[in-house]
């Protein structure tokens, strides 16, 4: 237990260089929460005989895609950046992954903010091709759910999202800090929970976009309960004067809502 008490003090982020660049673990992880998320949404289309083509698919994917990372990366400058002023002023330095002329890489994502990138470039598509976002929506979501798993373990080697002081045994060492390793905590609670939830009912739903919408709830919900053993963002502590809540709950508490509502709306008229 005291190697996994001080693993951040015995793990080296970088996994390893090409020249001058370093490939860090994170970036590894984020790579194959895409590729297992694209993975297993394409066996559950085989397997469950979902009626899409596999190059409309594709094509989707590519759209999501950069619908998310413009997405998550706006979404940080504008809900959790000290700097909204500064990026709105200066829009070009948004994606600039270079800070005095060193390689420093793109750092700061909002997962609502990827949320919303993924609805409007799942609209742009579905419009664009004169299909159902919702439909599109409900095969992805499976997958999606699979591949966070594989980012918030990211977030965890990154020894990043770190978690409020503990005394628990399975805490983690953060500046001589014992702490909870949050980030996997919600790669279980938002990853592990959720997929297999979704994975047991996605042939039980009773109208288009019901994945979905549950997708936002759960995710909402878990988060909301794993934020309880993260520590706020140092930028912004906990907000509106109080000492409990945060931005991350305060967002997902809107998003779940939400979802909620729809979810009881479009339940109500298939009755």
């Amino acid at each position: 237990m005291e190697y996994w008490n001080n693993i951040y003090a015995n793990f080296d982020p970088v996994a390893f260089q090409i020249s001058a660049v370093s490939v860090h673990w994170y970036g590894i992880m984020y790579a194959l929460a895409l590729l297992s998320a694209i993975y297993v949404s394409k066996v559950l289309i085989k397997k469950d005989n979902i009626d899409v083509k596999e190059e409309v698919f594709d094509s989707y994917i590519w759209w999501v895609e950069i619908g998310v990372i413009l997405g998550a990366r706006l979404g940080y400058v504008l809900f959790y950046d000290p700097n909204t002023s500064y990026y709105l002023t200066h829009p070009w330095q948004i994606f600039n992954p270079f800070v005095d002329g060193v390689f420093t890489g793109i750092s700061g994502m909002s997962y609502h903010g990827a949320v919303i990138g993924f609805a409007i470039a799942s609209y742009f598509f579905c419009r664009k091709n004169k299909l159902s976002m919702l439909f599109l929506a409900d095969i992805s979501i499976v997958g999606i759910s699979f591949g966070y798993i594989f980012g918030r373990i990211g977030n965890f080697l990154n020894q990043e999202l770190v978690g409020r002081v503990t005394d628990v045994p399975w805490g983690i060492y953060v500046s001589d800090t014992l702490r909870h390793p949050s980030a996997l905590y919600e790669a279980f609670l938002e990853g592990v929970v959720i997929f297999i939830i979704l994975f047991y009912y996605r042939n039980k739903t009773t109208f288009t976009g019901q994945l979905v919408l549950m997708y936002g709830f759960l995710y909402s919900t878990m988060r909301i309960i794993a934020e309880t053993f993260r520590q706020p963002d140092v930028q912004l502590g906990f907000i509106f004067n109080t000492s409990w809540l945060t931005m991350g709950m305060f967002i997902s508490g809107i998003f779940a809502l939400v979802c909620l509502v729809i979810l009881t709306k479009m339940k109500k008229e298939k009755i």
